[in-house]
């Protein structure tokens, strides 16, 4: 990758990751206000101003529509915070910090399903794996001058490994106990990510984005990893373009960063080599990163990719092979 971009991170063999860093000092800042989005993204200000423990206590014993008790999944609130016509910085943390430990899991992938999976874990056997996206995490982290952000992950070409390196680097985000990641899958026409972590989604993003009414939190789903969630791509996958040029994805985009401090927002993509899609998402977010499956595209390609982004967006790229 030509010098003039950012980090550049290898991932040699099957899932391990490598590589030094050079990291731009340039900072990108969406400039959006919560006044922007709190009438297309409100969620039901009455019944979300009550306590948290009134929440709780209230939804303990009830069931949803599978018999399963609210207290075990009804976390999107967690994720979403109670009110949206807060103005930036407004945000309690002792709450926030609060919500995080009280997130709900109904299940728990174990061991042998993340390894199966190929999904990093602050146990796993696979230390180089874990200490070189903790170290991806670490230097994004330094970029952005801790603050959460929302980073398109693409790749150079199809097969590169997209999925997996933005699985992994959510996971890596999720491992402090003070942060939690939010995974979405914006590839509309080969979404993958609800297929790895065994979800049978109902609905996604494209049904929050095609409904004005639509209520977030049916979107968001636990992922069986600890303060790790996703939204999958939705059912409706025509013309992804349409979807991400839409002013109600900017404003969902602005909302997720904005109305939770601690959460880490990473967009899975198709291939920027066979659609405009991540390009179009890089305008709306903070960072962009390319993935790029070593031996299987040159190195004019590769750069041909990363120049699709924005400089000042565009942090580097992971060789995957």
């Amino acid at each position: 990758m030509r010098n003039r971009r950012g980090c550049c991170v290898s991932v040699t063999g099957r899932g391990r990751v490598d590589g030094g860093y050079r990291m731009t000092n340039q900072k990108n800042d969406i400039d959006a206000s919560a006044e922007d989005v709190q009438d297309q993204l409100s969620t039901r200000s009455d019944e979300l101003s009550q306590s948290d423990d009134s929440y709780w206590l209230k939804k303990k014993n009830e069931l949803n529509a599978d018999g399963v008790p609210y207290s075990e999944w009804d976390d999107s609130r967690m994720l979403v915070p109670s009110s949206l016509e807060l103005g930036p910085g407004a945000v309690d943390r002792y709450v926030i910090s609060k919500q995080i430990v009280r997130m709900q899991e109904p299940r728990r992938l174990t061991p042998e399903d993340m390894d199966e999976r190929r999904i990093i874990y602050p146990e796993s056997s696979n230390r180089p794996m874990v200490n070189r996206f903790r170290d991806l995490r670490t230097k994004l982290l330094e970029k952005s001058g801790g603050n959460n952000f929302t980073m398109v992950v693409s790749g150079a070409s199809a097969g590169a490994g997209c999925s997996f390196v933005a699985l992994n680097l959510a996971a890596a985000f999720a491992f402090d106990q003070a942060k939690t990641a939010l995974v979405i899958d914006c590839n509309l026409r080969e979404p993958s990510l609800h297929t790895t972590l065994d979800i049978m989604p109902e609905t996604g993003l494209t049904d929050f984005l095609d409904e004005p009414d639509y209520d977030i939190s049916r979107i968001i789903y636990p992922t069986g990893i600890p303060r790790l969630r996703l939204i999958p791509s939705g059912s409706r996958r025509e013309i992804p373009g349409e979807f991400f040029t839409s002013f109600r994805m900017k404003q969902f985009l602005q909302a997720v960063r904005r109305r939770y401090p601690d959460r880490f927002i990473i967009l899975d993509t198709a291939p920027i080599s066979e659609s405009p899609d991540a390009r179009i998402l890089s305008e709306l977010c903070d960072y962009a990163m390319l993935v790029v499956p070593h031996g299987r595209v040159s190195a004019g390609l590769a750069d041909q990719a990363a120049m699709a982004f924005h400089s000042e967006k565009f942090v580097g790229a992971v060789i995957n092979g």
